[in-house]
């Protein structure tokens, strides 16, 4: 018959799977990061080209402004999406690191969280803007300005 691990060798299992999972949500957002780096160059990129080309666009056929502004608007969408799916896959692995941190003498991101969502500034939904929302109104701020070029295109 075999017996239990001691408490000690169980603590210590407990704090090595936290150490990896606090890693493992670190490296998400290092790639989040990456992600929105590649977009916003991208985004900018074409925005500008788009920018000094209206004269050149505007004497072209009305639908290669039409292709230029869906490029640019799909890939606001696809920023959107990744930056949607990265929050959720982050919300997922503090859910296991705050499971974890109930065997831990000490909640150090669940205590970190309940800090951010106390004291809420009035006439504010919370007193935290989650980075997640907040960035993810980058990608519809430039599906916004490739509307607008495309309208450009077609007045000049």
């Amino acid at each position: 018959m075999t017996t239990a691990p001691p408490e000690s060798s169980r603590r210590t299992e407990v704090l090595e799977l936290y150490k990896l999972a606090v890693e493992m949500a670190d490296r998400v957002s290092a790639r989040r990061g990456t992600a929105n780096a590649f977009f916003l160059s991208v985004q900018t990129a074409l925005v500008t080209l788009v920018g000094f080309g209206i004269p050149k666009l505007s004497q072209s056929p009305w639908w290669v402004s039409l292709t230029v502004a869906l490029a640019g608007i799909t890939l606001s969408a696809a920023w959107w999406m990744q930056l949607r799916s990265y929050r959720d896959l982050n919300t997922a692995k503090f859910q296991v690191i705050n499971k974890l941190e109930e065997r831990l003498p000490a909640k150090i991101f669940a205590d970190e969280w309940e800090a951010l969502k106390t004291d809420p500034i009035p006439g504010w939904r919370k007193r935290y803007a989650e980075l997640g929302t907040s960035e993810r109104i980058v990608p519809l701020v430039f599906a916004g300005a490739h509307l607008l070029l495309f309208a450009g295109t077609l007045t000049v």
